[in-house]
């Protein structure tokens, strides 16, 4: 009975074990996960990962290390992974497994750190580090103990091998320690000149997604170098937005004041308009003016010969008194009338043309009077014009719009100042005109009375009448001939001086229209720095808020550096350093006795005093 429950057993045991034994072998081979997380009996709260990187001085990659300290929650085996050529317990004397990617370690609760080792990996940044000296570029190896003016340019830029997330997130700090006894007279790019203890310490920023060149300058004397660190870590800090309600509040004072001069200079370009259309119409009407004197000046001429002969023959019939009858031709007293006649018509026709001068001169002078008065009279004073300027407006526009205001109010001042002698212009063709008028009109009813005279005489007394009449008429004749050359004398000068007078008003004109085009270009100017401005407020913000978009990174999750599969990472911070470029220091001999030295003779040196 006994014997065969054993072969009951026996047979059970041979139904089960071949299916285990390959299983077993399945999981030695496959490497069961099943079987791995059951081994993970510890709890991981979080990794920081210390990247470190020896470069030659160049700022080729040398090296490559990683420190990584893990934040053990629960006592136990924990799982790590990396790409390690080999690895070391810095925390205790225990082994730490290694199977491939796969890190096991066995923790007790608390901080637990080890060393991983990495060949062929590269950083996320491509660091290129040159040297001039006395403006010769030199390699590394050939500066030591040299003397001169030494350049060092450091570049940095994307490593496009690597995940781009680090470059993207962390901000490079670049710092360079100099004996002040070697270094002279240092002069950097963008970066900070520190006291540190004895030396001088260079730091230079470079901020997250950028690729930066910067250099060192100094003069130099026995040439050596501590090594240049560079330490990366992750933007991840928070950047409030500003209050700019008190700016805003100010650019939206300054918006209106834009508004208002935007406004004031439309109304200045609708007057200046007015002012040029108006000086126009002055130009034109002082041509026809100025033209009009001209014939007058020329005709004058004629007008003083006619005169001279008139008075001639006056003058004539008059010392012919005494011979009468026989003395006188009738015939000749018969030219009389047609000569007056002429002379009258010449006369009349002056005074027309003064007339209608004069009515159009009051047209032009009118409408510049309306032009002028449209100017607005408002004062842009020093500090409307800072404002301008301190905008961010164009200068030259702004320029432009202070150079129109003067022009414009020098026109108004210049024309309140003459105003005067244009209204004396008016008058004095009206009583012109009115002058020679009366002479044309006399002298036509003369040359009419004589023309009938001549017609009824038939006697001897009739003529004597004539005769004694003609003496009266020919002494009154005489005066009236020295008024028109004294006439025609003030028409000559008058006539020059209207010249000079119509050179002015077209000067005017030439620059009342310049003066228009340019503050049409002042308005499109003004409108569209009021347009550009109208928003600033708003689009002040959003530059801030773009601005500080670019360099907050504080929504950015740390990711390992040694392997994806890593997770709660808590920071990953790089430290890079060049190899130092210094003289190898002498061993003494007081150096090599204590050398030489037992722990027991050290011991009881401490002792001696």
């Amino acid at each position: 009975m006994r014997k065969k429950r054993i072969l009951l057993v026996v047979l059970a045991i041979s139904l089960i074990l071949p299916s285990f034994l390959v299983v077993a072998e399945n999981n030695r081979k496959t490497g069961d996960i099943t079987a791995k997380a059951i081994e993970i009996d510890g709890e991981l709260a979080s990794k920081d990962e210390v990247v470190y990187a020896n470069l030659h001085a160049n700022g080729e990659l040398h090296e490559i290390y990683v420190v990584n300290t893990l934040d053990v929650a629960k006592q136990g085996t924990i799982i790590d992974y990396g790409t390690y050529d080999s690895i070391k317990n810095l925390t205790d004397l225990s082994e730490i497994e290694r199977d491939n990617d796969t890190i096991r370690i066995n923790a007790t609760k608390g901080k637990f750190y080890y060393q991983g080792n990495i060949k062929d990996r590269e950083l996320p940044w491509d660091i290129s580090i040159s040297y001039e000296l006395n403006g010769k570029k030199i390699a590394p190896s050939e500066l030591l103990g040299k003397d001169g003016y030494i350049k060092i340019t450091i570049n940095t830029s994307a490593n496009e091998n690597v995940d781009p997330v680090f470059f993207e997130h962390y901000l490079l700090q670049i710092s360079l320690t100099l004996d002040p006894d070697m270094y002279h007279d240092i002069e950097i790019s963008d970066g900070m000149v520190a006291n540190a203890g004895k030396n001088k310490q260079v730091t230079f920023a470079v901020m997250p997604d950028h690729e930066e060149e910067l250099y060192l300058k100094a003069d130099v004397l026995d040439f050596e170098l501590e090594g240049i660190e560079i330490a990366a870590i992750p933007s991840s800090f928070a950047i409030d937005s500003p209050d700019i309600d008190e700016m805003t509040k100010e650019m939206k004072s300054l918006t209106d004041a834009i508004k208002e001069i935007n406004k004031g200079v439309a109304e200045l370009r609708s007057g200046v308009s007015n002012l040029n259309k108006g000086v126009s119409s002055l130009r034109n009407g002082s041509l026809d003016f100025k033209n009009g004197m001209s014939e007058m000046d020329q005709s004058s001429g004629e007008l003083v010969h006619a005169s001279t002969s008139i008075n001639k023959a006056l003058a004539t019939i008059s010392r012919s008194l005494d011979d009468i009858p026989g003395g006188i031709d009738i015939s000749d007293l018969e030219n009389i009338p047609e000569g007056l006649t002429q002379l009258a018509n010449g006369i009349l026709e002056t005074a027309d043309g003064l007339a209608k001068l004069s009515e159009n001169y009051t047209l032009a002078y009118d409408k510049l009077g309306n032009a002028i008065a449209a100017i607005p009279s408002y004062e842009i004073n020093e500090e409307d014009r800072n404002s301008l300027y301190m905008s961010g407006a164009d200068p030259a526009i702004i320029d432009k719009l202070i150079e129109t205001y003067t022009a414009a109010q020098i026109v108004r001042e210049t024309y309140s100042v003459t105003n005067e002698a244009f209204t004396g212009v008016d008058e004095i063709l009206e009583t012109m005109s009115g002058s020679m008028e009366g002479m044309g009109n006399s002298l036509a009813f003369v040359s009419h009375e004589l023309s009938s005279a001549l017609e009824g005489m038939d006697d001897l007394e009739s003529i004597t009448q004539l005769l004694e009449g003609l003496a009266v008429f020919s002494a009154n004749y005489q005066e009236f001939h020295a008024g028109l050359v004294s006439y025609t004398k003030g028409v000559g000068q008058l006539s020059n001086s209207y010249h000079n007078l119509h050179v002015g008003i077209v000067e005017l004109s030439t620059g009342t229209a310049t003066l228009e085009d340019g503050v049409g270009e002042l308005y499109d100017g003004t409108n569209q720095l009021y347009e550009a401005t109208s928003e600033l407020p708003t689009q002040m913000q959003e530059e801030i808020d773009r601005m500080l978009a670019e360099y907050d990174k504080s929504d950015f999750d740390a990711v390992s550096f040694v392997s994806p599969q890593n997770e709660q990472i808590n920071l990953v911070q790089f430290v890079m350093k060049t190899e130092s470029m210094k003289k190898e220091e002498q061993e003494t001999n007081e150096i090599q006795v204590e050398e030489e030295k037992g722990f027991w003779i050290r011991l009881i040196d401490l002792f001696r005093g």
